[in-house]
């Protein structure tokens, strides 16, 4: 009777192990937010520079939408130059940055042979592999210049308040 048990028990327990083993590998999910501790957690950090100028990096978290991480990074930006009493800010420099990145499928082929006196034998080997994580973590990282008054009527120039109105309002979990 306990032969029978403890083989209607292995199943259970190797499902078990299974779940939480894909419970460990599951990411936490990109939030608009200070970053917490170490520089590769996920969220935002700022630099000043010097009066009226930052840089401002925003961290995402794997297979957070690139787009997703530099509004987050813009976002941040707005938020500092109204805090400062300024009204846009302009990109004076920006660099993105992946990290996990695997770029797909790839296989693989591998032969070998060997003696063994009077015979011979040859093998032959192919494998394939697929990455099947979440995808990269993207960082953005934005220097930027703070100005009042009318926001230029330049590709790099974001009027503070509306960055905030409309990517502050859709904030949320990626």
């Amino acid at each position: 009777m306990k032969i029978a048990k403890s083989s209607k028990l292995r199943p259970l327990i190797a499902a078990a192990l299974s779940g939480l083993l894909l419970a460990a590998c599951a990411t936490a999910p990109t939030v608009y937010r200070a970053q917490m501790g170490s520089p590769n957690d996920i969220g935002y950090s700022e630099y000043r520079l010097e009066a009226g100028r930052y840089r401002v990096t925003f961290q995402g978290g794997p297979g957070a939408p690139q787009a997703k991480v530099a509004d987050y990074a813009l976002l941040r930006a707005a938020e500092l130059a109204l805090r400062d009493g300024y009204d846009w800010f302009r990109i004076a420099d920006r660099s993105t940055s992946a990290s996990g990145y695997d770029r797909g499928p790839r296989m693989s082929v591998g032969g070998g042979s060997a003696s063994f006196g009077r015979h011979t034998s040859v093998g032959l080997g192919l494998g394939t592999s697929f990455n099947l994580g979440p995808g990269p973590a993207f960082s953005q990282s934005i220097e930027v210049v703070f100005g009042k008054g009318p926001t230029p009527r330049d590709r790099d120039a974001y009027d503070a308040r509306e960055i905030v109105k409309t990517v502050g309002y859709g904030r949320g979990r990626v």
